[in-house]
This record gives structure tokens, C-alpha cells and sequence, in this order.
């Protein structure tokens, strides 16, 4: 990651724009300009703080990397776009300053561009399909479109802030069906917009007290300020999709009766996750063992970092382990950290090459001073006389042949207990 300051970094992009002089760049000199870092708050500054750890692209930053564009015919990055945003046309938007255009481009398609530019694994979707990654041979150095995607988003918002009109996205005819959406997450909240744009009356039912899904209880705040989540779920009531939150699915109402009551004609489930996963091994029961579910939540949803504001316990241990590579690992790692904890160690039976956690949220951690152990996995996890945690015993692993997942399939090695 950069050590840059932000007025370095942009005082570089600065000379970048200069030295084109008003002036189409041309394919090589597009090749030749480096990817643009993002701004990020001091590692040991952020240690203590739940705000954003990066501060976006700035104007000229973004203008920069819009320019490494090479604007390809096949466009191979829309066929790596899960929603198929029109990506070379918002990028060649905002290298024409038309910052609008861009935005609207992106909402044609994306009703949730400030949080898809932070949070959606793009390095392995539109970034990887990325001509210019190709050319570099290397993924990370494909254009940074979910920055790109960010800045526009949060520019929007902006202006929305300071009382700028901001449309909700066009609404066709009421077609007199009704469709309930069971959940408020990214599946949920993507699929009311697309029911609603086509003129259908949409209710979401949201079990808990608040609407957003993982982006609220677990994505954490640094990563993702509930803020943007909020005007998110904005858009969709400015649209005229009803939310009805502490509204238990089965429980507060069935699904057969939603139809033949109710009357809606249709219903979407995206209920999530769902129970965390365990690994079945001893001394999951002890005291001080959490599900990285239970753990954000508290900490995201219900606030348990707020100290000063919140009453909502949490434990709060001096040494941490977390087991796992992705990214809800590295978001509880992260967490562990800013409550305090001295000591915050990652455990993961494959090596770094192999971890499913975006590049970026692993560089953070790690200079956050998380520590990693790869090659290793918990067999047991060792208690006290209280029923405490006080140990874990790992195995040690090496990497074989790949399994379904294109990974390679991590082997134990026999008597490596430690």
C-alpha cells in the first residue's frame, strides 16, 4: 500500500494531467500513467477510530485514472460486471469532467454505486477482465473501476447534501402486481429497485429493526459508514418501495398467507446467510469463542464500540485469534483491533496467494498490525479450570493439487500439532 500523503498523491496526478496539456492522450502514453493510489488514513491513527480508513480519489485523481482507460471496442470488463454496468462510458464521462452523464449511467443498472465502489470484490469481476491488467500481466494494475464507481457515487452525494436535486431512478407505469421481498440486503435492495422500475408495488420485509442487511451488521463502519447504507434505502423510498422492518418472515407472518392473504402475486428470499458456520472441533463451547455473525453484529448493528453511548456488552480480550481468510475474517480481525485487543492473530490453512479476502482489506490489516499464520488450522481449542479459553492447538499444512474452488487444496501434515 502507499505511504503517500494525500497532497502528494495529488500533486503527482497533478503533473500527470499537466504534462497531456489539454490534449487526448494517446494509447501509450495511457499504458505508460501508473495506477493512481487511494488515500488512506495513518495505520496508527485508524488502530483507534471506527471512520473510513480511505478517503476516496480526489478530482484529479480521478480524471487520472479515468485516462488509463483504453476505452476496448469488446469491452471485456461489462462481461466481468455481475450487473453489467457500461463501464468504458462512465469512465470516458468522467475524463470529460461530465459528471453526471456518469452517474446516471451507472444507476441505470446499479442502484448502489457508493457502496458497490467499496465493498464489491471488483478485482475479481470487471478488474480482472481489465485490458490494461493484461497488458501489466497483473490484475491489480487493471484501472481502478470500483474507485472510479466511489468517486462519482460520493460526488453525487455530495451534491445531494447540499440540496442539489437528486432523482430516484425512473419508475414505469403501476402494473397492478404486488411483490413482497423478504430481507433488505444488496440482493434484496437490487432486486425491489429493478421490480419497482418496472412499475410493480414492492414491499421489503426486514426482520430486524433496521434495514441493510450485512452492509449494517456486518460490514463494519470503517470499511463502510452506515451513513451511505442509509441514503441508500433513501433511493428505493424515493422510488415508492415500502419497508416494514421488525417484520419476522414465519413468524410474524407465513409465506403462504403473504400470498393467499396478503395478495401479493410474487415474493423474493434473500434472507442472507442465515447461522454462522462452525468447525466442529473441541472447545467451541468455552467461554471467549464468538461466531464472526455474533461479533460484528454487536459491534456494527448494535454499537458495542460506541462505549460512551451504547450498553451493548462485548467481549473485550487482551490476545485474539481469528480463524478463516475471507473477508468477514479480516472485517473481525479489523474490529479486534480497534476495541482494543493487543495481540490480533489471523489463522489460515492456505497461504496468502489463496486467500479470499480482497488484496486491499489484507494490506490494511496487515498495517493495522494484524498478524498472519499461514499454512496452519485450529484442531482443538484448549480451556482453562473456569471454562475459558486459554489456547489453541493448530496443525500445519502444506498446498497440494487445486480443488473445485481452483485453489490449491490445503494437506495436513501428520504429528505437526503445535
Amino acid at each position: 500500500m502507499s505511504t503517500k500523503t494525500r497532497e502528494q498523491l495529488e500533486a503527482e496526478a497533478e503533473r500527470i494531467l499537466e504534462s497531456f496539456e489539454g490534449r487526448t492522450p494517446t494509447r501509450k502514453e495511457r499504458l505508460a500513467i501508473a495506477q493512481q493510489d487511494m488515500p488512506a488514513q495513518d495505520p496508527l491513527e485508524r488502530r483507534s477510530t471506527m471512520s473510513e480508513v480511505t478517503y476516496g480519489y480526489s478530482e484529479t485523481q480521478a480524471r487520472v485514472e479515468a485516462a488509463r482507460c483504453l476505452q476496448c471496442k469488446n469491452a471485456p470488463c461489462i462481461e466481468g460486471c455481475p450487473v453489467r454496468i457500461n463501464i468504458p462510458a462512465f469512465i470516458q464521462a468522467i475524463e470529460d469532467r461530465d459528471y453526471d452523464t456518469s452517474i446516471s449511467i451507472i444507476r441505470e443498472t446499479n442502484i448502489l454505486p457508493a457502496i458497490c465502489g467499496r465493498v464489491c470484490p471488483q478485482e475479481n469481476q470487471c478488474q480482472e477482465a481489465c485490458t490494461v491488467g493484461k497488458v501489466y500481466k497483473d490484475p491489480m494494475q487493471s484501472v481502478s473501476i470500483g474507485r472510479l464507481e466511489r468517486f462519482v457515487a460520493d460526488r453525487a452525494r455530495a451534491g445531494a447534501r447540499a440540496g442539489a436535486d437528486q432523482d430516484a431512478p425512473a419508475v414505469k407505469p403501476d402494473t397492478g402486481k404486488r411483490v413482497a421481498v423478504v430481507g433488505s440486503g444488496p440482493a434484496s435492495i437490487t432486486v425491489a429497485a429493478d421490480l419497482r422500475r418496472e412499475g410493480h408495488a414492492v414491499t421489503m420485509l426486514e426482520a430486524f429493526h433496521r434495514p441493510g442487511g450485512v452492509m449494517v451488521y456486518g460490514i463494519p463502519e470503517f470499511r463502510l459508514p452506515k451513513a451511505i447504507v442509509d441514503e441508500e434505502i433513501e433511493t428505493l423510498k424515493r422510488m415508492g418501495v415500502e419497508i416494514r422492518t421488525n417484520f419476522l418472515v414465519g413468524r410474524t407472518r407465513k409465506l403462504k398467507d403473504l400470498l393467499a392473504k396478503d395478495g401479493f402475486d410474487a415474493i423474493f428470499i434473500g434472507s442472507g446467510a442465515g447461522l454462522p458456520k462452525f468447525l466442529g472441533i473441541e472447545g467451541e463451547n468455552l467461554v471467549g469463542v464468538f461466531s464472526a455473525n455474533e461479533y460484528l453484529t454487536r459491534s456494527n448493528m448494535m454499537k458495542a464500540y460506541d462505549r460512551r453511548h451504547a450498553d451493548t456488552p462485548i467481549f473485550e480480550p487482551r490476545k485474539v485469534a481469528v480463524f478463516g481468510g475471507g473477508n468477514v475474517a479480516m472485517d473481525a480481525a479489523r474490529t479486534a483491533v480497534r476495541l482494543g485487543a493487543e495481540e490480533v492473530n489471523v489463522i489460515y490453512r492456505r497461504t496468502r496467494t489463496e486467500m479470499p479476502a480482497r488484496v486491499e482489506e489484507v494490506d490494511h490489516a496487515e498495517e493495522e498490525g494484524v498478524r498472519f499464520h499461514f499454512l496452519r488450522s485450529p484442531k482443538r481449542i484448549l480451556g482453562d479450570e473456569r471454562g475459558r479459553v486459554a489456547g489453541i492447538e493448530c496443525l500445519s499444512y502444506e498446498l497440494g493439487e487445486p480443488d473445485d474452488s481452483g485453489r490449491r487444496r490445503p494437506v495436513v501434515i501428520p504429528n505437526s500439532e503445535s
